[in-house]
Formats: C-alpha cells, structure tokens, sequence
C-alpha cells in the first residue's frame, strides 16, 4: 500500500516525547559519543521547532509526559504509556496517529510491550535516533519527520505498533537494534521490514502475522504493576549461580538466552530445572540474534516454552504478560505460539 500526504487539511499527530538522543543537543556537532553524559536533553516543543515547517504533512500537538534515558525505562514506564495512548484515543478521536520518541536502547521492547496490549486504534509509531539532534549527519531530523509521516498515513492502520527509523517501517515484534554507534542501527532479522518511507509516498509490503492487540488475548485491565521475570544468559562454563539468585529474588519467571539453538551448559540446565520444580515457568530462547526455538521434546519433558523467533528481551515481555493469565506452561506455550 502506498501513498502521498496532500491536500489542505492536513491530520493531527500527538507526540510524546520520553527523551533519548534523539532528544538530546550538544556543543561540539562532532560529538557522537560522549553525549550521553554531557549533552543537554530537551523537549519536544524545541525538537519540532528545529524540524522546520512540516504543516504540508501534519499537525503535531506534543503531549507532555517525562524525558528518561532509554536505559531507565521499566515496565511501570510501558504501562504508563500504554494508559496515556489509551487516553489520547478516547479523548481525541481527530487525532490520526500517535509518535513516541524514544531512546533507542531499549526502543524495541517499549514498542513490543505496546503491540501486545493496546487495542487497534490509530497508529503508534515508535522513532529514536543514533546521533544528537544538531550533531553532524544526525539522522534524528530524518527519522522525526519520517515517524509523523507514517503515524499520519492512513495505509498504517490496523498493523499494530510500528516502528520507523533510516527510511524503514518495521513491525514491533520484529524489529531489534543491531549495532551500537552505526546509522542503520535497526533490523528484522526474519522478516526484513514491512514498509519504506520515501520523499514521494510510504510503502507498506506486508502486515504482521502473529497475533497482537486484542487478538493477543493480553491486555492491562487492572494493573498497574507485572510479574518479575528475568534473564539467564549462557555462556561456556556458566553454572547455576545466576538462576538460583534469580529464583531468590522472587522471579516468577526466567527466559534463558541461550546457545543456539536453545541450550545451556549443564549447571545452568540443572539449575533452571530446580528452578522449575519451584513453580517458576522457563523460556527457552536463544543468544544467537536471529532464528527460532522450537519446543523440541526435550523441552515438552521438562514443561519449558520455547520461544519461537523472539530475542531473550521480547521473551520476557511476552512472559511477563501471559503470567498475568496463566501460569500453566501448556497455556504459556499456546501465548508464544499465538503471538
């Protein structure tokens, strides 16, 4: 699907900004990697006046909320967007679609936590940027207008949250940040991205195919905070200290990462068994970056989940949620396969 933004009457965006670099303006324009303690953060309002006039493509009306490090942001963070986009739906049916700046961090699990729980509506779409605003080659000015563009394109409808940076469109679910300081710093490792944004028009190739928004079955109803779930990362000689701190610490579930295709080293295994014997739900996913974890039987015997194509992180947002449902690994592995 593609299309041109035109015409007189152009649509109102609502833009949040949670902070990042993308919000963020230094004195040295060669500085791209110090800003992160010396740059100064600012606000929305001061990021779309330096965007320039783009009235040809929408109105944006900021919405306040707080500027926080992408490294800070937590599920009690997710929720309260999640609420505040809820808000914005309900009370302001004029407005077409919704822009969260966002660090790039942890970018894709704000945005993976939103697909799963807010209902089809108008479209949310996630931007950062890998340079400060006014740094040399920045690409904050580009992915802003592009993240307005495709949130006031009515062709993004109905393809749950989106996320637009260095000229693509991808899908939540998908999208992973792949490298630290390079431009192209998103991917979707198994599906490539849904759609491109050019200076012309915004082309859609495809929708997701996994279940999300109120097809997930998965929803905030009322709460207002989610079960602990954590991470045990493989790796060669690891043993089971990690887990049973983990399992100490009160996790109600863990998502192990680890060796492709989806295993660990036998004190950690025998860990995660002790810790599954205690009632706490283990998810097998993998350290690899791409490629799915299937529930082979080994998997089936012990009651694990495997994870399917999702990264250790989404895993445990995932998790996280169906907890909320179910604690029942058979329920557990139907919400995996589902979303």
């Amino acid at each position: 699907m593609s299309g041109r933004a035109s015409g007189p009457d152009v649509p109102a965006i609502a833009l949040i900004g949670v902070g990042g670099t993308i919000s963020t303006l230094v004195d040295d324009p060669l500085d791209v990697i110090d800003y992160l303690e010396t740059g100064r953060k600012v606000e929305p309002d001061e990021i779309l006046g330096m965007l320039g006039d783009i009235t040809a493509h929408a109105r944006v009306e900021v919405v306040p909320y707080r500027s926080v490090s992408s490294s800070a942001i937590g599920p009690s963070d997710w929720i309260a967007l999640a609420r505040r986009i809820e808000a914005i739906r309900a009370e302001r049916p004029d407005i077409a679609g919704i822009v969260l700046v966002h660090g790039t961090g942890s970018l894709e699990e704000t945005a993976y936590f939103l697909h799963l729980v807010l209902a089809d509506g108008c479209p949310v779409v996630l931007v950062g940027a890998q340079r400060p605003f006014n740094a040399t080659s920045s690409d904050a000015a580009g992915n802003l207008l592009d993240a307005i563009r495709v949130a006031a394109f009515p062709g993004s409808a109905h393809r749950g949250v989106l996320v637009a940076v260095h000229g693509q469109i991808h899908c939540a679910r998908e999208v992973t940040k792949i490298t630290t300081y390079r431009l192209a710093a998103f991917a979707s490792p198994e599906t490539g991205p849904m759609g491109t944004v050019d200076r012309d028009r915004i082309t859609f190739f495809c929708s997701p195919i996994q279940a999300f928004g109120s097809a997930s079955g998965l929803s905030l109803r009322e709460l207002d905070t989610l079960p602990r779930v954590d991470i045990a990362y493989a790796y060669a000689g690891a043993d089971g200290t990690v887990v049973d701190a983990l399992v100490a610490a009160g996790a109600r579930g863990i998502v192990s990462a680890g060796f492709a295709p989806g295993m660990q080293t036998p004190d950690e295994r025998a860990a995660l068994e002790r810790a599954s014997a205690q009632g706490v739900v283990v998810v097998q996913a993998s350290r690899a970056g791409s490629g799915r974890v299937a529930q082979r039987q080994a998997l089936k015997q012990k009651g694990w989940i495997g994870a399917g194509s999702l990264n250790p992180q989404k895993a445990r947002i995932l998790l996280m949620l169906a907890l909320t449902v179910s604690d029942q690994p058979e329920h557990v592995q139907d919400v995996f396969d589902w979303c």
